[in-house]
């Protein structure tokens, strides 16, 4: 039978060793238990975190998931799986802040893959997103689009540009995923990335880039040279 964490030396108990050390010392499976803090019958919450670990692999395996993906992991129930996928999704959500806050400056896609490839390549549905830029290429904001996907294109460049106009945007860059997680544009994403980039020049408004997002890999149109009429 599993021994308890509170029997176990202070030295090596993850609550005191993040305390002591830092919490970047800690191990994957160390900081999983103090997020669950206690464990169930017969295992403890390290044990746990093991279990969770090995079914999953990875933190990034266990975003976008559902209850579902989490049956067979004895001692974990709803509340625990909760604790766990808010604290993923805290660290995307901190990731994004950050670069709302220092505004950085978009030179390349890959500069805002960066920050937007942890939160998009998992989607199991369709996302759309649009950067809004100053005249010195920082990020004003960035915000969902609603209006369905590119398979709808008119109403998602009259809201895009509707919120650049709100934001004194000088220029966007859009930016959605494929769930598949190929990137090979559609015919509908080239033709609505040539509807939007010329109701920008009507706004004088420029549109950047259009980025595809897929699993770990993004296309880009402006890479490409495809930013044209």
């Amino acid at each position: 039978m599993s021994q308890a964490i509170k029997a176990w030396p202070v030295e090596d108990r993850p609550r005191e060793k993040l305390w002591k050390y830092g919490e970047q010392h800690l191990s994957n499976s160390e900081l999983l238990a103090i997020l669950l803090r206690t464990g169930s019958k017969g295992i403890s919450a390290i044990d746990l975190s093991r279990n969770v670990l090995d079914k999953f692999g990875s933190f990034r395996n266990m975003s976008h998931t559902d209850v579902r993906d989490w049956k067979g992991l004895k001692g974990l129930g709803m509340a625990k799986i909760a604790q766990l996928k808010a604290a993923i999704e805290i660290g995307r959500r901190f990731r994004e802040e950050e670069s709302k806050e220092t505004r950085p400056q978009i030179k390349t896609a890959k500069d805002i893959v960066d920050i937007l490839m942890p939160r998009m390549r998992d989607l199991k549905t369709e996302v759309f997103k649009v950067v809004f830029l100053n005249n010195q290429n920082r990020i004003i904001a960035i915000e969902d689009i609603t209006e369905g996907t590119v398979n709808q294109a008119h109403p998602i460049i009259r809201e895009i540009f509707q919120k650049a106009l709100q934001h004194f945007a000088v220029s966007i860059i859009c930016v959605h995923n494929h769930p598949s997680g190929g990137i090979t544009p559609s015919m509908q994403d080239k033709t609505f990335t040539k509807d939007l980039y010329n109701a920008g020049k009507l706004l004088s408004i420029k549109v950047m880039d259009h980025v595809i997002i897929g699993n770990d890999e993004y296309f880009s149109f402006a890479s490409q040279g495809l930013m044209k009429d």
